[in-house]
Order: C-alpha cells, then structure tokens, then sequence
C-alpha cells in the first residue's frame, strides 16, 4: 500500500536536501531513480528508510545520504566520464548515469555485477559499463576520468585511481589506517602530479579488497556505510551498569505489589500504558495489573485501549451490565482475533465486572474503544441510536450514510475510488451527520448520556475512517496522524463526557503511546500519535509509559490475513535499548525516565538508539528494517517497564469474519 514515489520524494527531502546536500544535478538524479529496484524482493517497502539494506553476496547497498554526499562531493556534471568502485547493487551508478555521460563501475563479486547489470538495462539506463575485477586497479582504458567514487575503504587512495584522473578530476573515497576508523577523503588534480585534498568528515565503510587496498585475509564483516554522526551509538557496559542501578525490580505479575510501583503516575489525568508487540502476554497482564491498582487505589474509570469503538462497546456493556443494542455482533471477530480475544484481556474483562458489581452506574468503570476500523459497525450503531431517539434524524442519516453503505465490509475500496474519481464523495454527508448530533447534544443526553457518548463516537469514527481511508492513497503519514489524531479524539471526548475529575488508562502499542515526535516517526516521516497529543494537551497529566522484551515468543501472523503463528523473538540488536537493558541482568523491572530521577543515565540514554517495534506482523528475516526504528528513550517515554524473556498470549476459540482488518495497514 506504500506509495513508493510519494516516499522517494520525503527521503529526498528530508534525508538529503535537509542534512545539507543542496546540489540540483544531485537532487533531481535520486528523485528520478526507484531504489526499489535494486534491493532485493521482500525489502522493497524498506527501500527509502534512512538506512543501508543487506543485498546479494552478503554486501549492503548503502544509506542514501551517503550516495547524495558522495556524488555531491564529486561535483559530477553533465558530459563528465566517472568510474565508480564498488557498484554493489547499481544504485549509486544509477545516480550518477542521470547527470554524467558515461559511467563505467567495478565490482567485486560477479554475481553483483550481473544483478546490476540487468536493473540498469531494465530502466533503460544505457550510459553504464559495468565489469567484474579488482577495483584498486582501475579501468585504465576508459579513463581518463572527470570522477572517481569508490564506495569502499582502503589505507590509502591506490596511486592507479589517481592516475586515472583527468586533469582538474575530483576523487572522493573513505581512507583510514585501520578498517575501523576511516575519513571521507576529496582529492582533486590540479596539475600532473599534484593533488589538493579536503577532509569531509569520519565515516565508516566497508574495506576496499585488492592489489592496492586491504589483502583478502584482512577483510572484516561488512559494515553499513554510514557517515559516523549518523550512525547508531554502540552499547556502552558503563549504561548498563547504570541501569542496573537504577532499575526497580518488578515482583510477580500476580502480586499486588507489582501495581503498587506504579503509584508515583496516579496523579496524572491519563497514564497511557504501551507493549513492544500485540501478542505479548507479559504486556497484557502488566497492563491489567497497574490499571487495576489505578482503578481500585486512585479512581480511574476509563480504561480506553487500540480496539474499535463497536467492538468494545460490547465489552463495555459487559462490564458496566447494560443493555446489548438491537444488531450487537460478537466482538473482535476480524484479524488480528487473538489481539483483544485472548485469555489475558478475557481475565481483566472478568475483573472489571467483578470490580463494577453493586457499584452505582456513574461510579463504574468503562472500557472504551479509540481506533476508528469497523466502519460497518459503527454506522448501525449510529442509526440505531438514532430510531430510539430521533426518527426522523435516523432517515436523514440512512440517506447520508448510503454514500458509504456499499463500502462498508471493504473500506479501502472506497479510497481507491476516491482516489479514482479525484474527489471525497462521501466526506461532506458523514460530517454534517456527526455535526448535527453534536449541535443536539444535550437534547439527545437529556434522554441517555452514555448512549449519546456511544452513538457520538460512533459517528466520529465513520467521519474519521472516510478520511482515513481517502488518505490512505496519498501516504502513510497521512493516514497513519488521521488515526492517532481520531483516538486522541476519542479519548477526549469521552474524558469530557465523564467530567472534569475523570481519568483515563490507555492501553495502546509503544509506537502510538511514545512520543512520537522524539522518533524518527516525527523527526524523519512527520508522523504523531496520540502519546504526543497527550503530553501536548495534558503536559505532565500524562504520563507514557513503554514495555519491552529482549526474546520469547510471541502471538503474530508472517503476513495480512494469515493464520496466527507462535514465533520465536529474536534476540535484540547490540545497537539497541533493549540489550542495554538486557545487559543490565535485571530480568524484569520498572525504570523510572522523568527528569531529575536518574539523571545521570538519562543523559547517557537521550542519544538516538534503535528500539523494536513488532505489531500483528512479525518478519523476523527482516527485523532491523521492519521492526527496529531510532528513538531518544527518555524523552519518548516517561517510564520503561521491562521483561527480558516474554511468552505469546494465548487465544480464545475464534471463527475469524471476513472484512476489513484490525489495525490495516500499519500493524501497530
């Protein structure tokens, strides 16, 4: 569903014009070539992050910065011949072929060599020569050469390459005495044997094999070429040690105990409560054990979670023993099933009856839905409500709603055509339906305000959802901010429903409850969720809250709509939050993030790591570009609660209904 032009267009924005690469030749030449194509199949969707990708013969393809800063540094115009050094995929030769004249490339392996080959002919890219061969040598019968790249690094430039450069020739290559510590190196011939050179900043490449370069013997696994300030800083012994300090160790999940640690945040009007993957049993029951002590010891009564506002209107009418409305459905039916019916939520449901029984109605607790997915369920709900209070509203709104009714089990039909037909059909009928119902609040709550509150984000769900999936086709920040800025709604609406002392639980996936604009989700693709609009609207009345794992199991699907497997975590990366605190030794525990708490670790943990974000969908054979994004922990989070070993939940019995999924098209 990723528009893959719309994302080249944002990484060349934001990951290269922005970082300082401002050359027009450069600029339009990666705007025009797909990096789609020379990735390998199954990493296409990853092929505009801010990141090197593994590709063929176990070589990388790398970070597109690194291209736009190389290639700018050459100073390569149009007529001009350049050899490049380390084809590897054909990407940065692609690059240069739309602004150079001719390129000639070399590469190691020839199996890359082939690969490259066939991607630059499929694109019609006939100004490249490519050939296998030891690229410390050269390709002294092309030359001379206007410019030289070489994506590798050796111990010195080889004098051949120098050679090979035409008078006034630019050279631009990683040169460093030791494999790990390399400087980006331009050097450019301003008579026979003289060359001026210019340092342009330490980076980290993989070594250049061959006759003038590293010897086969030497060469190290290969690293993701990378310039050094923007690669992820390695774990630190010292920062583990620190939180090992630090941390406070979590009892059994059973123990009461357990949600007494949580006290410190009861203060807040919204503590939102987040999970590492959406098939974690650990995550439920830490969740349920801190929102019970919040609901028995400091009067929470909102517990609102990432689930359809119909679906959990069932379960809220369990829980608060009120009446089921005249077409109620069996909840959470469509995938992912085991996300909301498994035993964990079914044991919290449980209690929260439990806890509700004898309690006056306007003193029990609620549990409410933010997502805005069961597009069908919510406009009966709608319409029920309304022939119960306002019949004739009710036929004005079956009018509206028929726009989308043929929609309805298969919403994204309905953005493509509206993508199709260059206008939202449906947009102003659902608004106005929403807007008249708001302008009659109180004639409608007079009669049943928890009615009015149902039938009321019911429809702001179907105005939100028509939007959403509108946007949908236009990029994924759009629809993704639609969703968050819908639950964000939500949450409001209903807080405002349930007065001024009202106080909210949230249970919600750490990438909706993080601070996203403290992640590359709002740093790099302009993305914000509803942890952010909190802290904007309640600032430290909300309090956010991540959990984490290091392995286990968990409860996923390989794809959309597939059958739900039990697999294996993978142990988390070195570069990672999660081993920081798996090195700690700590197997389970509370870490308190706040300012003025632990601040000496916190400062060590502002600088940019990578944390692990799994939703429905688990890859594990491309984890690092599917599930791992760069955060500041401490400045997303105000507290991390950690699991180092987790295990999947366990589903209830379920026959899964076809029809538009759970949490489509992000996972998370």
């Amino acid at each position: 569903m990723l528009d893959l032009t719309h994302a080249r267009e944002l990484m060349v924005d934001r990951q290269i014009r922005r970082r300082g690469v401002n050359d027009d030749y450069v600029l339009a030449a990666m705007s025009e070539v797909p990096r789609e194509i020379f990735v390998p199949e199954g990493l296409q969707e990853f092929a505009y992050e801010d990141s090197p990708l593994p590709i063929e013969a176990g070589q990388t393809i790398s970070q597109p910065y690194i291209v736009g800063l190389m290639v700018q540094a050459a100073a390569i115009r149009p007529g001009d011949r350049v050899l490049e050094i380390g084809a590897g995929s054909g990407y940065a030769a692609a690059v240069m072929s739309r602004i150079a004249d001719q390129v000639f490339a070399v590469e190691r392996h020839d199996a890359l060599t082939e690969l490259a080959r066939e991607r630059l002919q499929r694109l019609g890219y006939d100004n490249v020569e490519l050939r296998t061969g030891d690229g410390t040598r050269g390709w002294p019968e092309a030359g001379p050469f206007d410019a030289i790249l070489a994506a590798a690094g050796g111990p010195a430039i080889p004098q051949a390459l120098k050679d090979q450069l035409d008078l006034g020739g630019r050279l631009v290559m990683p040169v460093g005495e030791s494999q790990a510590e390399q400087r980006l190196v331009k050097i450019t011939r301003v008579s026979a044997s003289h060359f001026e050179e210019d340092d342009l900043g330490g980076v980290r490449f993989v070594p250049l094999i061959g006759e003038h370069g590293w010897p086969e013997a030497k060469n190290e696994p290969r690293r993701d070429a990378e310039p050094r300030s923007f690669r992820k800083v390695e774990p630190e012994p010292s920062i583990s040690a620190l939180i090992r300090a630090a941390a406070e160790p979590l009892p059994d999940l059973d123990d009461p105990a357990f949600g007494s640690l949580f006290d410190r945040f009861s203060e807040a009007r919204v503590v939102l409560l987040g999970e590492a993957s959406h098939g974690t049993s650990e995550f439920y029951r830490a969740r349920a054990a801190i929102t019970r002590r919040l609901v028995e010891h400091h009067g929470f009564t909102i517990v609102a979670v990432e689930a359809d506002w119909p679906d959990a209107a069932s379960l809220d009418r369990y829980v608060r023993q009120r009446p089921s409305p005249t077409h109620a459905q069996p909840p959470f039916r469509r995938f992912p099933t085991w996300m909301w019916r498994n035993t964990d939520v079914e044991a919290f449901i449980e209690w929260m009856r439990g806890w509700n029984e004898g309690r006056p109605a306007e003193a029990r607790t609620g549990f409410y839905g933010l997502d805005l997915y069961n597009l069908s369920g919510s406009i009966q709900a709608v319409l029920d409500y309304l022939d119960r209070v306002d019949p004739e509203a009710a036929k004005v709104a079956r009018e509206r709603y028929g726009c989308l009714t043929p929609w309805a089990t298969e919403p994204q039909g309905y953005g493509r055509m509206a993508l199709t037909a260059g206008y939202s059909r449906c947009e102003q009928d659902v608004v106005r339906t929403l807007t008249e119902m708001l302008e009659r609040r109180l004639e409608y709550t007079a009669q049943d305000g928890d009615s009015f509150l149902d039938a009321s984000a019911n429809a702001r769900l179907v105005k939100n959802a028509e939007a959403y999936y509108r946007e949908m086709y236009y990029g994924a920040a759009a629809s993704w901010n639609r969703r968050d800025t819908h639950m964000f709604e939500t949450l409001c609406a209903i807080l405002d429903a349930k007065g001024p002392d009202a106080k909210a639980v949230v249970w919600a996936h750490n990438s909706h409850i993080g601070d996203a604009s403290k992640t590359e989700m709002g740093l790099v693709r302009e993305e914000l969720n509803i942890g952010q609009l909190c802290r904007e609207r309640f600032g430290r009345d909300a309090a956010l809250i991540g959990l984490g794992t290091h392995a286990g199991t968990v409860a996923c699907a390989s794809d959309w709509g597939e059958p739900m497997e039990v697999k294996p975590i993978n142990p988390s990366r070195p570069d990672s939050y999660e081993r920081l605190a798996h090195d700690s030794g700590v197997r389970r525990f509370l870490l308190d993030l706040r300012e003025g708490v632990h601040e000496p670790l916190r400062q060590l943990l502002l600088a940019p790591k990578l944390e692990r974000f799994i939703g429905v969908i688990y890859r594990p054979e491309t984890e690092r570009w599917s599930h791992y994004s760069g955060c500041s922990l401490p400045q997303q989070f105000d507290a991390w609660v950690w699991f180092d070993e987790t295990t999947a939940v366990t589903p209830l019995p379920t026959r899964q209904l076809e029809g538009e999924d759970e949490t489509w098209p992000f996972g998370l």
